[in-house]
Formats: C-alpha cells, structure tokens, sequence
C-alpha cells in the first residue's frame, strides 16, 4: 500500500465553529451566508458544512 505524502486534509466547520473563529461573528450571520450562497459551503444531511480556509478566505477580502 503506497502512502501519498503530499495528500492535505481539508477541515471543514460547522456553523458553530465557523462563528467561534471570527469575534463578533454570531451563528445567525454565518447561517444566513449560507443560506444567501455567500460562502461555498456543503450539506451534510440537515448541517452546513463550511471549508476553513476558504471560509477564512472571503472574510480577508480574497475571492479565488
């Protein structure tokens, strides 16, 4: 089996966790980003799922 060294993790928050990143940020603004389609994010059943670092991304002002 053939380990692949250069293979990243990708973490993804919910919505909770995505708020608790930012002072200030409360979960009902970072819910209604999604909602909006202001931020990529994924559904996991009923939970916004949200990629950290593109979450963290948008919020510098960087949009690729």
């Amino acid at each position: 089996m053939a380990e692949n060294k250069n293979e990243t993790k990708i973490t993804m928050l919910t919505i909770k966790e995505a708020a608790a990143l930012v002072n200030g940020m409360t979960e009902y603004r970072v819910r209604q980003m999604c909602i909006n389609d202001q931020i990529p994010h994924i559904m996991a059943g009923r939970k916004y799922l949200i990629n950290k670092d593109i979450f963290l991304n948008y919020l510098r002002g960087k949009t690729s």
